[in-house]
């Protein structure tokens, strides 16, 4: 199977009311075990990745160390790989499509990226996130490869939840630019109010994609809402080192 067979498969997969669920991975072991688990498809979790390498979330983790993760991942697992990317490592264009080229070469097939301003303040301008966009689209074109670009924007996780009925509307404005300039999805992380995801979901063109934190959550209500993608971001990761935590104070005795 090439990379844009993958591709292809990972686009169709987002499907409203019936959902591609991510459970997030953050390496190749973990990349491994969630795809025996079952998973038709792998997503990186940015904070994850960095988190298990010692480093905070915000494009600190090198980028040489992020995309040998992502070849790794990528060399391990049968399925369909897309990568966490931030803000791309980059602010302007040229050197976005650079970066991007860069990951294509890992073997990824989709990409996470966000309007806010990783190493500064705010959101970009729609008009700014959207020409960014639009140079990944044709960075990925000069690939040959169906990119899924899944575009997300930061309102809501920069709000807090009784003001983010006062940020539909934008975010509604960003998925339509940003689903003009060639992104492939609309993920609105941090929004969970039910009404305000079908919103959503019926103004975009877009499969949306929501988060979900909660790692024993029954995923069929999101689904009903008519989200075609469900990820769990850093949630995973967080379980499994509970996990590994509790192991260890009972292995070594400690209370507490």
């Amino acid at each position: 199977m090439t990379q844009a067979d993958r591709a292809r498969i990972f686009a169709d997969l987002h499907t409203p009311g019936t959902p591609l669920v991510l459970y997030n991975c953050w390496d190749a072991g973990s990349g491994s075990a969630i795809e025996k688990g079952g998973a038709p498809a792998l997503a990186t979790g940015s904070w994850s990745v960095a988190a298990a390498q010692g480093y905070a979330d915000g494009e600190a983790l090198p980028l040489d160390t992020l995309l040998s993760i992502a070849t790794r991942i990528t060399a391990t697992c049968n399925v369909p790989v897309s990568l966490d990317f931030e803000g791309g490592y980059a602010v302007a264009t040229d050197a976005l499509r650079a970066n991007v080229a860069q990951v294509l070469q890992a073997g990824v097939i989709g990409i996470n990226f966000e309007d806010r301003v990783v190493t500064g303040e705010g959101l970009h301008s729609l008009e700014t996130q959207s020409d960014r966009i639009q140079a990944i689209r044709a960075a990925a074109d000069d690939a040959g490869l169906p990119l899924f670009i899944n575009a997300r924007t930061d309102l809501f996780l920069q709000s807090a939840p009784e003001a983010h009925g006062t940020h539909l509307q934008e975010a509604i404005t960003r998925g339509k630019a940003y689903a003009d300039a060639g992104a492939s999805g609309f993920f609105v992380p941090g929004l969970s109010d039910p009404k305000m995801i079908t919103q959503v979901c019926d103004a975009s063109a877009l499969p949306v994609n929501v988060m979900c934190l909660d790692v024993s959550a029954d995923t069929a209500p999101l689904a009903e809402l008519g989200v075609s993608r469900i990820s769990f971001g850093p949630a995973p990761y967080r379980a499994a080192l509970r996990a590994l935590t509790a192991q260890a104070k009972q292995l070594y005795g400690k209370a507490g």
